[in-house]
């Protein structure tokens, strides 16, 4: 499926990362999100009911992973994942997470997973 809502650069604080410091406080991470759906009746009709809204989805995310702790990228990535596939009209959706200052020894920009699921 090509048809898709993108939402880009959307930045949340969050508790993620394996040593104590990521532990005890949040850090900036960046997600990119693709959700693939068919856009065919939302264009005819002009009808937000026939589609996602992103609104809805970006608000969803923020509340919900705001709760939450992980360890990995990997698994905040799923969790993400898992939360957009609730809207049953979104068929898959491809995940992009930066973590923007990763604690490394190395001067990184970012570092990241990208993860694709279909239902």
């Amino acid at each position: 499926m090509d048809d898709r809502i993108e939402i880009r650069n959307l930045e949340m604080l969050l508790y993620c990362g394996v040593l104590d410091e990521e532990k005890t406080r949040r850090q900036p991470f960046r997600f990119d999100l693709d959700l693939y759906l068919d856009l065919q009746t939302a264009g005819e009709s002009d009808d937000l009911s026939t589609t996602a809204n992103y609104g809805a989805v970006i608000d969803h995310l923020t509340s919900t992973l705001d709760q939450e702790r992980f360890e990995l990228l990997e698994r905040l990535a799923t969790r993400t994942t898992e939360l957009v596939l609730e809207d049953q009209i979104v068929q898959e959706v491809t995940v992009t997470i930066h973590k923007l200052r990763p604690p490394v020894a190395a001067h990184v920009a970012s570092t990241g997973v990208r993860i694709h699921r279909c239902r």
